[in-house]
């Protein structure tokens, strides 16, 4: 297809678990015009099977294969490509209801000062049993969007539609917020464009253990961190020293990054609170993270009952040493 509506940009690496599912939800979509790109980044699984017999089915999907580069590559290789002036994103692990896509273009046909529009979700686990989590739905108009920005991410990113020519006149994702890369999309365009999700659930949201959120966990907060005092950096008017990197310093190198004192420590007290319910993060890096934020004479609120978790996620070596650390700084 040469001049779709809509080009549909998901990335894959070892998602055959889920994938058809997920391939099929596209494929069942009422809004028929579009392109379906499919990038296999590499799969060592059966992934690369599946992507080449429904390719094979259905001329709208473009299969795409290559040796691993990650996400961030993936995802830029794949707005490059598109052919459309429209890119919704898809992940391999979600499902799609029929109705995202036709609810979704209207929307943005008739508020073309929208530059993304995401949707609610419904949360499943790896099953597809439903899952339950705590928190508000996204924002469904962009004042809201722009009043809740410093709150973590405020769209879905497997959920929206967004038109491409603004993404690409900020420079797309970029590689340095690795695992974050669509909140500081966001916080990007959030300076050039409006946003918002439509409150229904069109999106069935997938939660299980490999996904980027639990996995990396550490990582993901501490980059969004950092990619919100870069938005505050450009609201000032002032020039975004994160710009042009392509990996972020260690926690103690912002200072310098910044050109002022305090910002690592703005960083610290901003991601410890965003550690202390994860397991992955009390169990890798994180767990250094917040006893190292302590040792600095960061507050230590909350942190006692964190002990409390560590003992029942069965790290005791850990409670004690938080314990400690709590006790004597």
């Amino acid at each position: 297809m040469t001049n779709p509506a809509l080009s549909v940009a998901m990335s894959v690496y070892n998602g055959e678990s889920h994938l058809a599912l997920a391939i099929e939800s596209i494929l069942g979509q009422s809004f028929t015009d579009f392109e379906f790109l499919i990038l296999n980044d590499g799969s060592k699984d059966g992934s690369r099977a599946i992507i080449d017999a429904y390719a094979a089915s259905d001329p709208r999907i473009r299969a795409i294969h290559r040796e691993n580069h990650g996400l961030v590559v993936s995802l830029n290789q794949l707005v490059d490509e598109a052919h459309a002036p429209l890119v919704a994103r898809m992940d391999a692990d979600d499902i799609c209801l029929p109705e995202r896509f036709a609810k979704q273009m209207a929307f943005l046909s008739a508020n073309p000062d929208h530059g993304v529009v995401g949707t609610w979700t419904s949360d499943i686990d790896e099953y597809g049993a439903p899952y339950s989590i705590k928190g508000a739905d996204h924002p469904t108009d962009h004042q809201a969007f722009i009043a809740g920005i410093g709150n973590g991410p405020m769209l879905c990113h497997p959920s929206v539609i967004m038109r491409r020519d603004l993404v690409l006149s900020v420079g797309g994702y970029h590689a340095a917020f690795k695992h974050c890369e669509d909140f500081d999309l966001w916080l990007r365009l959030a300076g050039i464009t409006k946003m918002c999700s439509l409150p229904e659930r069109l999106v069935r949201y997938r939660h299980w253990p490999d996904q980027v959120s639990s996995k990396y966990a550490y990582i993901q907060q501490v980059g969004a961190a950092i990619s919100y005092l870069a938005y505050l950096e450009r609201a000032a008017g002032r020039t975004d020293p994160t710009a042009h990197l392509t990996e972020l310093p260690p926690i103690d190198g912002l200072n310098d990054l910044f050109g002022r004192e305090g910002v690592a420590a703005a960083v610290r007290a901003r991601v410890v609170p965003t550690l202390l319910y994860s397991e992955a993060a009390l169990k890798s890096e994180g767990y250094t993270f917040i006893v190292d934020y302590v040792r600095s004479g960061g507050k230590a609120n909350g942190l006692w009952r964190t002990t409390a978790r560590l003992m029942r996620i069965g790290e005791p070596a850990r409670a004690l040493g938080l314990a400690f650390t709590l006790a004597t700084s």
